[in-house]
This record gives structure tokens, C-alpha cells and sequence, in this order.
């Protein structure tokens, strides 16, 4: 029988490998992390272009007479549910609803964990300053609740 050499790795080339592995690995994580909170972003942004279409479709069905307005109403929705539940449209001979969503997208940086479970938005009324936004009787504006900051450096509650 002849013995030729033992097969197999060293300590040392296991040792340089899992370093290699490592270093790799610490390359990946933040630009997976960057990754994750870019998406996200992108779907706040969507989420945000999508509620304030629809509330300034609500704002113009107002102004043109399909939704039916008491005096000092600004012409916003009450509600941000309002956008899906649908209002009548008085213009309409059968008085069908008009709706302007079709669900509520919810704030991708919201947490879910609080009681009421709500979408996460902030809501801002037409009569407060854009300076110190806060609700009131009306939905003019929505922003996210989150305090993060975005890749681009603006406080996600600011977009």
C-alpha cells in the first residue's frame, strides 16, 4: 500500500477562508440593509402620492358640486376613510357613491404594535399651518409618524 498525502484542508487556509467569508459578509449587510429601507422608501412615497391624489380628486368633486357641502366646510374629506367608504354624488340622478380609493396603503415605516392599529398617518386639517401641522375637522394633508430620517437626509415626516 503507498500512502500518499493526507487530503483535506489546513487550520490556516480554513482560517483564511472564513476571514475572506467574513469580510464579504460585513461588505453585504449594509448595502442589504440600504437596500430594504430604499424599498421601503419608495413605497412611502407611493403610498403618499396615491392619498393625496385621491384627496384632491375629493377636494375637486367638492368644488364642482358632486359632493354635497355644509357652509364652513373647506371641501376636504372629514376622513381619511372617507376617500374608500365613498360619498354620494349629488349631481348623479341616482345618488351613487363616488369613491377616490379603493383601500387605505398603509405607512411601510409605521409600527403596528400601539392598540389601534391604525395605517400610521399623520394627519394635517386645512386649517392648521403647514409649520405646526395637526388634525382637525378636515384631511387636507397626510405624512408618515415615523421619526426616521430618509437616505436623502429629510426626516420621513417632512416628505
Amino acid at each position: 500500500m503507498t500512502h500518499h498525502g493526507q487530503q483535506g484542508f489546513t487550520f490556516i487556509e480554513l482560517m483564511i477562508t472564513l476571514s475572506i467569508l467574513a469580510t464579504l459578509a460585513m461588505v453585504a449587510a449594509p448595502m442589504a440593509q440600504m437596500a430594504v429601507q430604499r424599498e421601503k422608501e419608495q413605497r412611502l412615497r407611493t403610498a403618499l402620492i396615491e392619498i393625496r391624489q385621491a384627496i384632491d380628486a375629493y377636494k375637486r368633486a367638492a368644488d364642482n358640486g358632486h359632493i354635497k357641502l355644509s357652509i364652513g366646510d373647506s371641501g376636504y374629506p372629514k376622513k381619511l376613510e372617507d376617500l374608500v367608504i365613498g360619498v354620494p354624488d349629488q349631481r348623479s340622478p341616482r345618488k351613487q357613491n363616488m369613491y377616490f380609493l379603493r383601500r387605505i396603503p398603509a405607512d411601510p415605516f409605521a409600527t403596528q404594535d400601539g392598540p389601534d392599529k391604525q395605517t400610521g398617518w399623520s394627519l394635517r386639517s386645512y386649517a392648521s399651518p403647514p409649520d405646526n401641522p395637526s388634525e382637525g375637522d378636515d384631511v387636507f394633508d397626510v405624512s408618515s409618524r415615523s421619526e426616521k430620517t430618509g437616505l436623502n437626509g429629510i426626516p420621513l415626516k417632512l416628505w
